[in-house]
């Protein structure tokens, strides 16, 4: 039996746990069983209940995206917890996956969607992957992020999808300044892939007025954790091979969200009433500086640092030298989120603080290091 969906009060959506939402959401009309259950036993028996019970309460959600760095860990927990993750990719290879090939505006969900799906998470996309966009990556970026998502989105309204839960980014309101960016704030998109994800927000605003299905908006910083690639990954081995980094005098504020926290703030907001249209900030909640950053990591991976002080002026001119300039803007300048809207609307607390998460993703690294050295 699939959880049931509350009925009858607009706004209602999915809803189905206190616990998942942190505090006392706003009562429907007509309290569901599950609802009234809560108020006696609590939620959290109740999901551990439904996990004994081969999930009698569980939500059936669609996650997109499943084989990357947050799918894999959102399918994860929530089978944990009782729900049931159907995972899409675009390739498969495991028999727990369904491909569906290229996100783009031709995609045909129906074999997904016919199943019965409650409620979906957003995660596939085509994120940045260089510096310079040609015309070729930027009609990708459009062709996944915002015609892909715009398809999806409708498919599932179509299909009586009650809430579509997307993984946008902090990069629409752009990059750089020093205040905190709050969700409110205009959208200042600096480069391709932001706008594409903008453009996305706004197809999923105009796809819930037109429908009726709920939509929320989530955008992360920096999301780094087990298995994470790119940048911070390089980062972690050069932190760790006591390379001197030229990032002693940087004085900047950086938020970053630790994946077990971006996992947690999706799955509250599956399901609280609260977040039904909203759009929010999220991260860990504990603002770096580069430096700072720096010597967590090393902390986590028990190194010593050698930060060395070079005036970020001189950073600035070799950046335009190399043709690097927006790689050392990014370097050097601040990107902080006021995540206290969801604090208080969703009573939402990260559970795991920078320190806590970089320890944990440094355990990640050095068993994956050791791991490669014993193949060699």
């Amino acid at each position: 039996m699939r959880a049931p969906l509350a009925g009858g009060a607009p706004g209602t959506g999915v809803s189905r746990s206190t616990g998942d939402s942190r505090c006392a959401p706003c009562e429907p009309e007509k309290p569901s069983i599950y609802d009234m259950a809560c108020t006696k036993y609590g939620a959290i028996f109740l999901e551990a209940l439904g996990a004994l019970t081969k999930g009698d309460w569980s939500l059936k959600i669609l996650v997109t995206g499943a084989n990357g760095l947050v799918g894999r860990m959102l399918c994860s927990v929530l089978d944990q917890t009782g729900d049931r993750a159907i995972r899409s990719v675009r390739v498969s290879n495991s028999r727990r996956e369904i491909p569906v090939g290229d996100v783009d505006e031709n995609t045909n969900w129906n074999r997904i969607l016919d199943s019965g799906i409650d409620a979906v998470v957003h995660l596939a996309g085509k994120v940045p992957v260089a510096d310079r966009e040609t015309d070729i990556v930027v009609a990708q970026y459009r062709q996944v992020n915002t015609f892909g998502t715009a398809n999806l989105a409708r498919q599932c309204a179509t299909k009586g999808v009650k809430r579509f839960v997307f993984v946008s980014t902090v990069k629409v309101l752009g990059e750089g300044r020093d205040e905190p960016y709050r969700s409110n704030d205009p959208a200042l998109p600096g480069d391709a892939y932001a706008i594409s994800k903008w453009e996305a927000e706004q197809s999923l605003r105009q796809i819930a007025i037109e429908t009726g299905m709920e939509v929320v908006i989530l955008r992360p910083p920096l999301v780094y954790g087990q298995g994470v690639k790119g940048n911070f990954l390089r980062l972690l081995r050069a932190v760790d091979r006591r390379r001197p980094l030229p990032l002693g005098a940087i004085q900047n504020r950086r938020s970053l969200i630790y994946l077990g926290n971006l996992v947690d703030v999706i799955r509250l907001c599956l399901t609280h009433r609260a977040a039904a249209n909203k759009t929010f900030m999220v991260s860990d909640g504990d603002d770096v500086s580069s430096p700072e950053l720096i010597g967590l990591i090393a902390e986590a991976l028990r190194r010593d640092t050698l930060l060395l002080p070079v005036p970020v002026k001189w950073m600035r001119w070799a950046g335009r030298l190399l043709g690097k300039q927006a790689m050392i803007d990014r370097l050097v300048g601040s990107l902080a989120v006021d995540i206290s809207p969801i604090q208080k609307e969703l009573c939402w607390k990260p559970p795991y603080t920078v320190r806590s998460g970089l320890a944990v993703t440094a355990a990640w690294y050095r068993e994956v290091k050791a791991d490669n050295a014993a193949r060699t």
